[in-house]
């Protein structure tokens, strides 16, 4: 072999070397490249749903009237069902389906005797009630609502104003029924879900919901933040040498709401951290129980659960209140203002309210005139005498 034939060969050896080199370092790359696409495709960016399919997250609805979530945004359409429920001792008590209420507004009817006036939005109950008689000043607080009024007859000027306002009612009618095994006349005159249903497709009532003046809610997450600052808030702390420093924020825990001298009536409500829930009882002791009904026709003592009532939000409203001329009913003036107690998250709230109208919903505002945002759940709302109720906490 020549000279310049081993110099050709070794040259041709060379590119092949060099072209071995840089086919590897391409193919390297090119895994390398692939392997990294390959990880941020499967990686979750910031703020993503973090599911293997790479799908958004299903949307959330919540309720309109309670703030809690629901299935599908148009329940919020739903018609509203407001319904008197008695509060005697009489065998008024337990109620029924009172637990599933979305709004309960309690006042004074007769000689110191408080009566409820229950909001329902797509109720499941198998039992509500007792029912009872409509006063005016319920029916105005109804009216922001657009719902239908379910009562057994009521006072004159309730009724006349019922009758020439143009509201749907259910009166002692063929969608309430009455009880034969648990309750006493006139204490046992109940309705149920499927009957309010029925009543509403009959009567095309679908998507009245959606004209309700409802009260301003916190989303749950926005609740729960505000409950564990609280809880924060309330735990005392310690210095550096091992003093104990008292919190200057404690929890609200305990909330007398009374409406004048009787026990049975005046109530007491118990915060619970761990809830967020206020429950219920009485100055006697009494808890305030509810049957929760899904037997169809229950016999409600053998075959529903009793609950014990719990509401998220309690509100305690001072109104104008006087004895009418009949010297058994009460008169309360539910269109003005006056000074309002607001408890929710393990707070306590000094404010206001005000109504303008008939049609116009009570707004809550704080001491500085924002209007409040009610907690997620059930709000329950009594109006006290002012002069003679009292709010303890």
């Amino acid at each position: 072999m020549s000279k310049k034939t081993q110099k050709s060969t070794k040259k041709s050896k060379k590119k092949l070397v060099a072209l071995c080199i840089i086919l590897a370092i391409v193919v390297a790359g090119g895994v390398t490249a692939t392997m990294f696409l390959l990880n941020r495709k499967t990686e979750p960016e910031a703020g993503s749903t973090n599911n293997t399919s790479g799908a958004p997250a299903a949307p959330k609805y919540y309720s309109r009237l309670t703030g809690l979530e629901i299935a599908n945004d148009n329940l919020n359409s739903s018609p509203i069902f407001c319904i008197q429920v008695p509060n005697g001792t009489d065998g008024a008590r337990p109620h029924a389906g009172l637990e599933e209420a979305a709004i309960v507004y309690e006042a004074i009817a007769e000689a110191g005797i408080t009566r409820f006036a229950a909001v329902f939005q797509n109720p499941e109950n198998t039992a509500i009630g007792p029912i009872r008689s409509l006063r005016l000043y319920y029916l105005q607080w109804d009216t922001p609502l657009g719902c239908t009024v379910v009562h057994a007859g009521g006072a004159d000027d309730a009724i006349a104003a019922l009758r020439s306002g143009g509201y749907n009612e259910i009166d002692e009618g063929a969608f309430n029924w009455r009880d034969g095994s648990d309750y006493i006349a006139p204490n046992n005159l109940f309705t149920d879900a499927a009957n309010l249903n029925s009543f509403a497709k009959q009567y095309g009532l679908e998507g009245t919901g959606d004209a309700a003046k409802v009260y301003p809610r916190l989303l749950p997450e926005e609740a729960k933040k505000i409950q564990a600052e609280n809880q924060k808030a309330a735990e005392d702390t310690t210095d550096a040498e091992g003093n104990v420093i008292k919190s200057t924020t404690p929890l609200v825990t305990e909330v007398n709401i009374n409406f004048g001298n009787f026990p049975d009536f005046n109530t007491h409500y118990s915060y619970n951290p761990a809830t967020g829930l206020y429950a219920r009882s009485y100055a006697s002791g009494e808890k305030e129980l509810s049957y929760d009904c899904t037997k169809e026709d229950p016999v409600m003592s053998r075959e529903c659960n009793l609950v014990q009532i719990a509401p998220s939000a309690v509100v305690a409203m001072e109104v104008n209140e006087w004895l009418d001329d009949d010297n058994y009913h009460q008169v309360i003036e539910a269109i003005g203002s006056g000074t309002a107690y607001i408890f929710q998250n393990g707070s306590a709230i000094k404010g206001t309210w005000s109504k303008s109208s008939a049609g116009s919903q009570i707004v809550f505002q704080d001491a500085n005139g924002a209007e409040i945002s009610f907690t997620p759940g059930q709000l329950w709302i009594s109006a006290i005498p002012r002069g003679v109720g009292s709010v303890d906490y």
